[in-house]
């Protein structure tokens, strides 16, 4: 059986949030360094161009890992990176080229491994639910951020839209403009 907590043990706990200032801050709050977000959006609306900011956002407070699935090393994920000036980042960011999810669980559980990892996207990953959980639990002092194509306004497909529902920050591109709908978000 599994513990259980009193109010005072849980309130005591120290989570250690992002400190996220200016419009970042405005944005999301300052959100827990471990966990789940998903991005989603149609194609062409700006979901890697998001992701590749909020890549070198995150690099001032660990190691970024970028799984680029759907694009690898391609011009349009090289002229990305160069728009957000990722060369200033040095051996925070890494760029992973298509690994399957299981070097990815290896590589997350050497010394050293990155804080955050940036997955491009869920369809082209192509796990299930069980095989997320899995990755989830295995990494619980990682924030996994999941970038994923789009139905109309919902992410697409079963994985996806499981995902969404757990995930602490749920944040739709559309338009080059993104739009948040998380657990962190501050209140007016």
């Amino acid at each position: 059986m599994r513990r259980a907590y009193s109010v005072s043990e849980v309130l005591a706990k120290k989570n250690t949030p992002l400190p996220f200032e200016g419009v970042w801050a405005q944005s999301f709050g300052q959100p827990s360094r471990t966990g789940v977000w998903i991005i989603w959006g149609e194609s062409a609306n700006g979901k890697s161009s998001f992701a590749m900011q909020l890549a070198k956002e995150l690099c001032k407070y660990g190691r970024v890992a970028y799984n680029s699935l759907e694009e690898s090393l391609s011009l349009s994920f090289q002229e990305n990176m160069k728009r957000c000036r990722m060369q200033e980042e040095g051996g925070r960011f890494l760029v992973l080229d298509r690994e399957p999810i299981a070097e990815l669980g290896r590589r997350l559980k050497k010394q050293r491994s990155p804080d955050f990892v940036i997955i491009d996207s869920l369809q082209y990953l192509g796990i299930n639910y069980k095989e997320y959980k899995k990755l989830k639990e295995q990494h619980p002092s990682k924030l996994f951020i999941f970038i994923s194509h789009a139905d109309g306004d919902k992410p697409k497909g079963a994985t996806a839209m499981s995902i969404q529902y757990d995930a602490d920050m749920k944040i739709m591109v559309r338009g080059y403009r993104a739009v948040c709908k998380g657990r962190f978000i501050p209140q007016a």
